[in-house]
């Protein structure tokens, strides 16, 4: 009975595989290789398209004929979490950055994904100015990189339901 039972699970298990969810085998990546992105207006916008070309494209740089666009808006703000103007030492703060996009078809213009995403980075800021300007420049730079990688992951959701095209030998 126990051998039946092994078996069978066995049998069952064997035809399971991991993979993940998004990989290459649904062309997923692939769609996302075929992406162009808005220009930017600002620095913490540069660093969010910068990030988001090289996790699509893996580092291969924007596609020359783009079947997808991504019109990308971002925006950042530094405030302090204590207004304690006599407190000596570091003093906590944070960055907020929030990240706008649309993924449409160039094709046709549909619009496949509208979305909002936001991340808050956290950083200790010292008196002294230069000091100040490096702790939230680099905050900015992170709740940047974390932006691009959660919106690309909204990209790959949104692509992977995109039919897959047909080859044209198979029309």
């Amino acid at each position: 009975m126990k051998l039946a039972f092994g078996l069978t699970a066995v049998a069952m298990l064997a035809g399971c595989q991991v993979r993940p969810l998004y990989s290459e085998a649904s062309g997923t990546g692939l769609k996302l290789a075929e992406i162009a992105f808005s220009p930017a207006d600002e620095r913490v916008e540069q660093v969010v398209r910068n990030q988001l070309i090289f996790l699509t494209s893996g580092g291969a740089g924007e596609t020359p004929a783009p079947q997808y666009e991504v019109a990308l808006q971002v925006t950042a703000a530094y405030s302090d979490i204590l207004d304690d103007e006599d407190a000596v030492g570091l003093q906590p703060g944070r960055v907020n950055v929030s990240g706008n996009y649309t993924l449409s078809r160039v094709s046709d213009g549909e619009v496949l994904k509208v979305g909002t995403r936001r991340i808050t980075s956290l950083l200790d800021v010292s008196r002294q100015e230069f000091a100040e300007l490096r702790a939230v420049r680099d905050a900015e730079d992170r709740a940047a990189k974390e932006l691009a990688e959660l919106i690309r992951a909204d990209l790959a959701i949104a692509l992977s339901r995109e039919p897959q095209p047909q080859p044209t030998w198979q029309k």
